[in-house]
């Protein structure tokens, strides 16, 4: 049995804007929109200006709208 390869999105700890809003499907305006309301999942802020998500704040974030039917 192989061993299961991790995709990129789950196997690193800090996550690009651009994976961000590909794992969620929104696109870039609809993140920055999100963020300037507060509700999008909390961001790091690099020197250079560029932002990073952690995984487990994505993985939180995706949690806490969850819904029960």
């Amino acid at each position: 049995m192989a061993a299961e390869r991790p995709t990129p999105s789950t196997s690193r700890t800090k996550l690009t804007l651009r994976e961000v809003c590909a794992e969620l499907g929104v696109s870039r305006s609809t993140f920055y929109d999100w963020r300037s309301k507060g509700t999008a999942p909390r961001c790091i802020k690099l020197p250079n200006g560029e932002l990073r998500v952690r995984r487990a704040e994505l993985d939180r974030w995706l949690a806490s709208r969850e819904e029960v039917a």
